[in-house]
């Protein structure tokens, strides 16, 4: 904590005057720090804040709504407080108009200029210019040696069907990359904020998938965002099949039938 306040003291000019724990991600501690003159800010310490701070500002040059970034000081990132609220109506549409935003954002290739993870599960982000190959090399096949070898083998029956399922070349939209209902931050006045990226450049439906995969948005989400492509069931189950698998090696086997269930789905 004296080190967290150094750094306060260096990007604001001034101490702390309160600190209070805040739920976070796998890899950061989060803090709110009420400053000597009034503010607010929250603080993010872990060992990739540096790669956070440079998604966060990527999704904003694409008007998607995140919180500003303050500074990145050390091992701590510093961000605009937003206050938090039930959502709405509004806010679903909020939501939904900002993934639009994230998602027109294209790139050349599918992936990230740095790997992250989630946890102690990396997450692969090595470019590749074929869509179901990234998803297959980079999401897929790194779980392999840390699954029981019946449920492996599953992963490789499926793995071996998707360059017939996934489209090959669909528009490398900017993903968010850990789209679940706690990583959005709904606001009092309607708005909604994307929070805890793990971004990377891929189909758009992989942020639908993870959004979708405990439980359903609303209508008005829907009226906003648009109706995916035809057959989209077949591939939500390939993506969702992922954080399945990060799920399962991160808290253990009551994760497997999310897992297995998706591999049905896939026909093995």
């Amino acid at each position: 904590m004296r080190d967290l306040g150094q750094h306060v003291r260096a990007m604001f000019g001034q101490p702390p005057k309160s600190v209070r724990p805040l739920h976070g991600g796998d890899l950061s501690q989060v803090t709110l720090l009420d400053l000597e003159d009034g503010r607010s800010v929250v603080a993010k310490t872990g060992p990739l804040v540096e790669t956070e701070a440079a998604m966060l500002r990527t999704m904003a040059g694409t008007e998607a709504p995140v919180p500003a970034v303050l500074g990145v000081s050390g091992r701590h990132l510093f961000l605009e407080y937003l206050p938090e609220s039930s959502a709405s109506a509004a806010g679903w549409t909020a939501l939904a108009r900002g993934l639009n935003h994230l998602h027109s954002h294209t790139g050349e290739a599918f992936g990230w200029p740095e790997d992250y993870a989630f946890g102690s599960v990396e997450i692969h982000n090595s470019s590749r210019a074929n869509w179901p190959s990234f998803w297959i090399e980079n999401r897929l096949l790194p779980s392999l040696p840390h699954l029981p070898a019946k449920l492996a083998c599953r992963i490789e029956t499926a793995a071996a069907r998707l360059p017939d399922l996934l489209p090959a070349q669909p528009d490398a939209a900017l993903l968010h990359g850990d789209l679940w209902s706690g990583n959005v931050l709904f606001g009092p006045t309607g708005s909604a904020h994307l929070i805890d990226p793990a971004c990377y450049f891929g189909h758009n439906e992989v942020d639908l998938a993870m959004f979708t995969l405990f439980g359903q948005p609303p209508a008005a989400f829907w009226q906003e965002y648009g109706a995916v492509e035809p057959g989209a069931e077949i591939r939500l189950a390939a993506y969702q099949l992922w954080p399945a698998l990060v799920h399962f090696r991160l808290f253990g086997s009551g994760y497997r039938g999310m897992v297995e269930q998706r591999l049905s789905v896939l026909g093995t």
